[in-house]
């Protein structure tokens, strides 16, 4: 799993909860040859989708990275990238 809990929030959660509920609904009348279901399991998919954005609106998503650690996460990346890198050697073959 992801070190940053990345999506482990209610609004990504429910906007894909409800996401897959429209397309199991799509899929099914997809199946029936029902062309007016199909389309309503598409507007259910981006109802999902409308759910989450206003869910992470309200103050149930991921908090947004302060300027301070992104910063702190770019210099350590940089650290870690400069260390794994091999040393030159001064002959040549």
């Amino acid at each position: 799993m992801s070190g940053t809990a990345h999506g482990h929030t209610p609004a990504a959660w429910t906007g894909v909860t409800i996401g897959f509920l429209g397309f199991c609904v799509s899929g099914v009348f997809m199946v029936a040859a029902n062309p007016l279901g199909f389309w309503a399991g598409l507007v259910i998919v981006a109802l999902g989708g409308v759910v989450g954005g206003a869910m992470k609106a309200a103050g149930l998503g991921m908090p947004k990275e302060s300027a301070d650690r992104t910063a702190a996460r770019d210099r350590a990346t940089q650290v870690a990238r400069s260390k794994a890198q091999p040393a030159t050697a001064d002959t040549a073959v």
